[in-house]
Formats: structure tokens, C-alpha cells, sequence
């Protein structure tokens, strides 16, 4: 059995924020009697999480008729709430354009698309529902989901306890709700699963949201091959998503035309992950994306980003966004297997 390479603390942390992290499954994972051992390293800092919940919090600030997305639970994960709060959705939204305009969107656009998918399997009869990461996701009970789809949340001991402490203790839909709590160091995913109930009888869909960019290719591999592994009988679908490689090779590419200082954006965010401990290692191609998908048994169904989904999501709620705000370096995933 190879040895296992020890890995630094994590602080843990969330959704967005924390499956994985930089150097993640590919120099960390252990193959221990052919299953993946994934560490503590693949889990990331509860700032990023902060973040993207922060994000969360300000759309549903913005009046019902207009919003994209609605999360009552978000603020309870943000520091500074009441300011953000205080400041309303269209100012707090402008300061963020200040970073780097259609960031807001983006990554609403991205929750969104995720609502959308879960939402329309469970309606599909899909009984089982799989968080990898799930930190301070809160679909399992803003989303009116039926009672016919059991969710699964995995991650960390202490990052569930944090995230726990933060919910009020009703919720709805709780008791659908199952916290799949892994030691990376020594449990197996799959192995937890099974030991939470999970039922490889049943179709599943899994969800992998803002994760890849930190991990090695070969660890997005593996990951692939054991949740295809998972539903071995039955259909299962995957989300992911990922940075495209025109980050590294065109940067302004992964914006729209026009968009202020793309090449330089494009470096900063790039140096503020790498500054916080979370470098983006692994960028894609859409056909790259495909072939690691087809390797492990799911085909590709749609591969979006933004600036498609503009036009989805934003035109008919009358907030558009010109093509010099599109923020169109992510993309989003949905795969069958």
C-alpha cells in the first residue's frame, strides 16, 4: 500500500468553498484496498464559502419580481450581514461590479443552474441527492423539494458542527436531510455513503460546484470514476464546474467584448486565489471536459456559462447585463451516466 502523504490542517468551511483544495485528491488521495481516500486537503477555507453565501444574501435582497435566486438562510454564514443588509441589493451589487462586473451574476447564474437541476430530477423520479462538499449549501431546505428525494451531505465533522450552529434547529425538510461526516484521512467516501443509507439501487444525482480549478486532473478523474461507481445499475447525473484554459491562454476570451482591464482582472483574480492559499491549478477546455467525463462513463448533456444563461435567468426579470459585464470564465456541467 503506498504511503499517504500527510496533509496541512484544513480550516473548513462550505460549498463553494471547501471540497477542495489546492493539491487536493492528486497528492493526497491513497488508494487503501482500491478505494479513493480523500484528505483533509481537498476541503477549502471558510472565507471563500463566506463569500459565495454572501453573494446568496444579497440577490434575495433584491425586490421578489426581480430576483434570481432566494436564500433566508445566507446571512446566518456572513460576517457584515446587517451592513449588506443595510446597503440593499442594487448598491451592494455595484460595489461588487467594482472588483470585477458580472461576478454577482456569475455565480448566482451558477446557484441557479443548480436549483434548476434538482429541482427537475426530483421531479424525474431522481430519489437521491449528493452534496460533495456541502459546507454551508442550504438547497436541501430553501428549495421545496419533495419528500421522495433523500439528500446526502458530505463533509468534514467540524465544518457540519459550524455549519449546524449556524441553521436554526427547525428547518424544513430536515428529516430528508442525512450529514455524511468523512475523515479524508481514513474513511472512504463510498463506504460513508453506504453506512448513511446510500442506495446504489436507486438513481442519484451528484453535484461538484466550484471545486476543479483547485485540484489536480487526476484527482477530478478519480472522483469521477468512483461516483459513476456509485450507481453502477442505475442512471445518475453529475454537475460540475470549471474554469476554461482561455484564463491561461486568452484571457480575454473568458469575458465579453468589451469588458475593463479583462487581461488584467483575469491575472488579479488568479493572484488573490494563489494569495489566500487557493491557487487555481487545473483550467479546462470544453473538449477536455468531455473526454474526462466520457472516460468515466457520463456523457456530456449541456455546458454553459454566463453569457448564456443571460438571457435565461436575467432578461426577464429587466436586468440584462451588457456584454461588457459578462463574466464568462466558469463554466457549468450537467452530465449523465
Amino acid at each position: 500500500m503506498p504511503s499517504r502523504v500527510q496533509p496541512p490542517s484544513a480550516t473548513g468551511g462550505s460549498r463553494e468553498a471547501r471540497l477542495f483544495k489546492p493539491g487536493g485528491l492528486g497528492k493526497c488521495q491513497t488508494v487503501f484496498d482500491n478505494k479513493i481516500l480523500m484528505s483533509n486537503s481537498i476541503f477549502r477555507k471558510d472565507g471563500t464559502a463566506q463569500g459565495v453565501a454572501k453573494q446568496r444574501l444579497i440577490e434575495t435582497l433584491a425586490k421578489p419580481d426581480k430576483r434570481i435566486i432566494s436564500d433566508s438562510y445566507a446571512h446566518r454564514f456572513v460576517m457584515g450581514a446587517g451592513v449588506i443588509k443595510l446597503m440593499g441589493h442594487k448598491l451592494s451589487v455595484w460595489v461588487t461590479r467594482m472588483f470585477a462586473p458580472g461576478f454577482h451574476e456569475h455565480l448566482i447564474s451558477r446557484t441557479r443552474f443548480i436549483d434548476d437541476l434538482i429541482k427537475d430530477s426530483a421531479v424525474g423520479g431522481v430519489e437521491q441527492y449528493v452534496i460533495l462538499g456541502a459546507g454551508y449549501d442550504t438547497r436541501a431546505h430553501r428549495l421545496e423539494l419533495p419528500s421522495s428525494l433523500k439528500i446526502f451531505e458530505v463533509d468534514q465533522p467540524e465544518v457540519q458542527a459550524r455549519k449546524r450552529s449556524k441553521l436554526p434547529k427547525e428547518l424544513p425538510n430536515s428529516e430528508n436531510v442525512t450529514y455524511v461526516s468523512v475523515d479524508f484521512n481514513h474513511q472512504s467516501l463510498s463506504e460513508q455513503l453506504f453506512s448513511a443509507g446510500f442506495d446504489q439501487s436507486k438513481s442519484a444525482v451528484f453535484t461538484l460546484e466550484g471545486v476543479s480549478q483547485y485540484v489536480t486532473k487526476e484527482a477530478i478523474s478519480s472522483t469521477i470514476k468512483e461516483l459513476a461507481a456509485l450507481s453502477p445499475k442505475t442512471s445518475s447525473t453529475f454537475f460540475i464546474s470549471y474554469v476554461d484554459k482561455l484564463l491561461d491562454e486568452d484571457p480575454e476570451a473568458c469575458f465579453g467584448k468589451g469588458y475593463p482591464n479583462a487581461v488584467k482582472r483575469a491575472e488579479t483574480i488568479k493572484h488573490l486565489a494563489a494569495k489566500v492559499g487557493e491557487p487555481w491549478i487545473s483550467l479546462y477546455t470544453a473538449e477536455e471536459i468531455e473526454g474526462l467525463l466520457s472516460q468515466n462513463g457520463f456523457s456530456l448533456i449541456e455546458n454553459k456559462s454566463l453569457a448564456d444563461l443571460n438571457s435565461v435567468y436575467f432578461t426577464p426579470v429587466g436586468r440584462t447585463l451588457p456584454e461588457n459585464q459578462i463574466f464568462n470564465l466558469e463554466h457549468f456541467v450537467i452530465a449523465k451516466s
